[in-house]
Order: structure tokens, then sequence, then C-alpha cells
């Protein structure tokens, strides 16, 4: 069994089975004729559970053919044009060569003695992407798992932040448009869903600050505490980017925590020709950002940042056997003192070796490729009649649901139009996402492959009509 353990008497053998399962992806890659074979749940479940654990191949080939049939057969592939679902990214080559690197030497990035250059690096990358947002001297952050993790320890800093000790007087404001994790925050937190206050949005599906303001001075009026705003940057569904300024200058007055999710928007701190859309983000108190959304990461490479890095300091503990408090005064860099999680991949390397190889520009090249993409995409969808686009994206996602030449009632469009979805991802043709706007069925594209065309969304488009052109008819015919 020590032969499977990667040391320095293994080198070789590591080589050759890491060597081998890159071949094996390149050639799925080179060859995958769609982003999904269409398989079901009731048809890969047995394959999987036939497999038995407690009987091992013993081979890395054997494991690897294997994994063609419990896997990379019918794993859904990002890379691929005609995938327009989530905000999944393809990825860059420089991060996955990160990615490599760091699973084999598997560095910890809770203490300086576990990951000494890896602990730098990221605190090199925080300090720059600060600088990007534009947080000032006093500027921290910490690596997460991803934009939910990144909203919870914000909005924890911000609760411990406002010096209450009755939390049922605390609120926290967010548009009806922004990420779930606020509500989960809210009651991992202690707080309670209640505390969220929904801010309409306007027809742009931007917060609308006219309301927050008045949400505010209630809130005020009522001997409550507006704990924190939450401004997103880039919404889930919309890609839209609420009023910054304007939010920034509420804050400030009624003494909430600014923290702007900009999980999906943080790709424009690199951008080349939309930076000004974030104008304002430098006044947060806090920011989330996911790399692996719109910086072309792997899963995952996501951080928090802070105005004050002082604030971080809600989130530390000492343990006498990991970061003893003596380790503070001896300034011995130990990133568990600002993080949530203790042990941590080092995830920070894969954007190292990006910006090492690409440069900022070069991400913000390929961002702005999907924005453009975007705009191009609604222009289609504004000049086809079969279709209803619901607004003018600001990034990379498109909204906007088949509607029939024959009148038909809106709950049977909304029936076509989530028919439409299932039997395209059954086709493994393409995948498209689906989201509801007003109660209504609408479907979505979330535009993050440089390599998708406008070509590309017309095909879909054609697809989805025709499947809900299908659905129809066989209703009508029953009917």
């Amino acid at each position: 069994m020590r032969s499977h353990l990667l040391n320095d008497t293994t080198a070789e053998s590591y080589r050759r089975s890491v060597t081998e399962g890159v071949e094996r992806v390149a050639r799925k890659l080179a060859t995958t004729r769609g982003p999904f074979t269409g398989v079901t749940p009731a048809e890969l479940a047995p394959v999987i559970d036939a497999v038995d654990l407690d009987r091992p191949l013993g081979d890395a080939s054997a494991a690897l053919d294997e994994l063609e049939d419990v896997y990379l057969r019918d794993a859904v592939y990002f890379h691929h044009p005609r995938y327009l679902g989530h905000l999944n990214c393809p990825v860059v080559i420089p991060a996955v060569l990160g990615e490599a690197v760091l699973s084999a030497v598997n560095s910890s990035l809770d203490t300086w003695d576990q990951s000494a250059g890896g602990t730098l690096i990221e605190r090199k990358l925080i300090a720059w992407t600060a600088a990007r947002i534009g947080l000032g001297p006093l500027a921290d952050g910490v690596f997460t798992s991803g934009g939910t993790q990144s909203n919870l320890q914000a909005l924890l800093l911000a609760r411990e932040e406002s010096g209450t000790a009755d939390l049922s007087k605390l609120r926290i404001f967010s548009s009806e448009c922004s990420h779930f994790s606020v509500q989960k925050s809210a009651t991992l937190l202690g707080l309670g869903r209640d505390a969220v206050i929904s801010i309409p949005v306007d027809r742009n599906k931007r917060m609308q600050s006219v309301v927050l303001a008045a949400e505010l001075e209630t809130c005020r009026a009522e001997g409550l505490i507006p704990m924190a705003i939450v401004a997103t940057a880039g919404t889930t569904d919309f890609g839209s980017i609420d009023p910054l300024p304007e939010i920034a200058a509420l804050a400030e007055e009624y003494g909430a925590w600014m923290h702007v999710d900009a999980a999906y928007g943080c790709g424009l701190l690199a951008s080349l020709k939309r930076r000004h859309l974030l104008d304002g983000i430098e006044r947060a108190d806090s920011v989330t950002v996911d790399y692996h959304k719109s910086f072309f990461q792997p899963v995952s490479s996501s951080a928090v940042l802070v105005r004050d890095g002082s604030a971080l300091r809600h989130a530390t503990y000492h343990a006498d056997y990991l970061n003893p408090r003596r380790t503070v005064a001896e300034q011995i860099p130990n990133q568990v003192d600002k993080s949530l999680q203790t042990t941590r991949r080092f995830d920070a390397l894969k954007l190292w070796m990006t910006l090492r190889v690409m440069g900022a520009d070069g991400i913000g090249e390929l961002f702005d490729e999907v924005c453009d993409l975007a705009a191009a995409g609604y222009e289609l969808l504004a000049a086809d009649p079969r279709y209803d686009v619901v607004v003018e994206p600001q990034l990379s996602t498109l909204v906007y649901r088949y509607v029939p030449e024959a009148v038909t009632s809106p709950a049977e469009i909304d029936r076509a139009n989530l028919y439409a979805r299932k039997a395209l991802f059954a086709s493994g043709e393409a995948v498209v996402a689906g989201t509801k706007v007003d109660g209504r069925q609408y479907l979505k594209f979330t535009l993050l492959n440089p390599e998708t065309t406008v070509s590309d969304i017309a095909a879909v488009l054609d697809l989805i009509a025709g499947h809900a052109e299908q659905y129809l008819g066989e209703n009508l015919v029953h009917a």
C-alpha cells in the first residue's frame, strides 16, 4: 500500500498516473459532441450502485477505465459552447496547472508552518484584489469556498461590528433579486429570515434606492437597527448591478455596514471596457468575489474582502495546538485567524498562475467578450417574435421565454417553456437554465464561454422553439 503514497520514491508512478488521467480528459474534451449526454438519474444510478467500493481495482488504469462509465462519459461539460446554463465558466489552462500543483503538494492554508509560500501568495492576491476594488490601505480578506461563505462571513462581521446584543433588533436590507445566501446567512447568524428586508427592483432589476431610503427611515423610527445593506453587483438571474453610489451614501447616513456581493460581477475588476459599472464599490465595507465565476477559475476560488482588516478579528479563535496567542505578538502570519474554515486548500495558487501567465488584461478581455456576446444575444432575442426578453443585460445573462404565435393561457406557456428546457437537457444538445419572473416560467442563458457564438445562441433558440411547439401541438391535439 505504501506504493500509493506520493513521495520521493513514487514520483515516477505519480507522473505516469497523472499523465494518463490528463490524456483521458483531453481526449474527452476533444470528442464531446454536446455539453451533456442526456443520461437520467435512473439510468446512471445503477451503474454507480454496482461498484463495490470494498473491492479495489488496484490499478490506476483500471480505475480510469471505470471512471469513463461512472463520470467522464456523462459529466456536464462547461467548456462546450452550448452550455448556457448556470454560473459555470470554462477554465483557463494556467489555473488547471495550478490545481494540479496545489493538489499534489497539498498545502493547508491555515497556519504559516503548514504553508509558508502559500500564505504570502494568498495575502498578495488579496491585496491585489483589494487594490482593484479600491478599498484602501487597511483592507484585508481571505479566500473562501464560494459566494455563500463569503456573504456569511461578511454579515457575521457586520453583526459583530454593530455592537448590538439584542439580535432581534437587527435588520439586513437587500434587493428582491439578491442571492438566497443573504436569507440563509441571517438564519445561521441567529437573526432569522424576518430580519431581511427585501427591497423591490426597477425595470432593469436594480434595487430601488428611493424605497431603500424609506425602509431605512422606517427601521430607525421603529427603534430597529440597520445592521447591513447588501448591494448586488451581478444578480444571479439578470446580471443586474445595484446603484452602488446611492446605496453607499445611504449606508453612511444610517450607519449600516455596506456589503457588495460581486460574486458574479467581479470580472469587471479586470474589464478593459466596463470597469465603470462597479463605480461605488470602493465605498463598501466588505465585498464578495468569486474568481470561479468570472475569472475563469476552477471551483473553488473565491474571497471575501473588507475595508478595515481589523474587522476580521471577529472570526479569530486561538487554539494552543494551532495558532496560540503568542503567534500574534511574534507576527507569524496565520490565515486561520481570518477564516471561518480551519483546514483550507491553496486555491489562491490557481489565480496566481493565471495572472502570471495571462495577466489581468487577459482575464478582462475574456469577460468583455462574453458581455459583448450577451449584448448581441439581446438584440437577437428582441428582434425574434417568438421570444419575450426581460431586460437588457449589464453583464452576460439573458432571461427570456418562448411565446407562441397562437393565443394560449400564461400557465400553458409556462408549461411549454419548462418542457422545452427539460427536453433540451434530455437531448444533450445544449443546456440552459430556468427561473421565475413575476411568478411566470422563464429560461436563462448564462454566457461565460468566449467560444460561444451568436450562431450558437440562434441555434439553441430554434431548438427551444421546436420543443415548445411540439409540447403545445400535442396538448392542443389532446385538448
